[in-house]
């Protein structure tokens, strides 16, 4: 059970919630809030959600797994997987920021890279490590064509 809730959505919503709580309850009357916030909230959610669903489209055409404690049964180098190795997570974290605009939730944007970390050390370097092991000399050279992040 506790694998199944160690997922990166599971993480978006637990940050996206402290970002709510702290808007709602502890702003201290600092406030980012105009059109233009709210376009580029509305600019990051949906360019994270993009990102997210061409990353799952790619996992789903090579018929592969998406689950991040899982290894994938092929090495997706295709798609948006050529600009980043970590669509899904730039996503994330796209759509965590746009949340943390939208909520008006400037003291939460000490979360970002808080939540940046997270994201590295308890998923993105143990699937390294298990596609290094499952498809060494390949994803090798995926590693050293495509950026990690962006």
């Amino acid at each position: 059970m506790k694998r199944k809730l160690d997922i990166p959505p599971a993480w978006l919503v637990a940050f996206a919630v402290l970002a709510w709580l702290q808007a709602n309850y502890a702003s201290f009357g600092l406030s980012l809030a105009s059109g233009f916030t709210d376009l580029l909230s509305g600019l990051l959610i949906g360019g994270g959600v993009v990102l997210v669903v061409l990353a799952i489209a790619e996992f789903r055409r090579h018929r592969t797994t998406v689950l991040p404690h899982e290894t994938p049964s092929s090495l997706v180098q295709t798609g948006i997987f050529k600009r980043s190795r970590n669509p899904i997570y730039v996503g994330d974290v796209l759509i965590l920021a746009g949340l943390v605009l939208r909520f008006d939730a400037v003291l939460s944007l000490v979360l970002m890279p808080v939540f940046v970390w997270i994201l590295e050390r308890r998923f993105i370097v143990p699937e390294e490590n298990r596609m290094r092991r499952a498809f060494r000399t390949d994803f090798a050279r995926y590693e050293r064509q495509t950026r990690r992040w962006i």
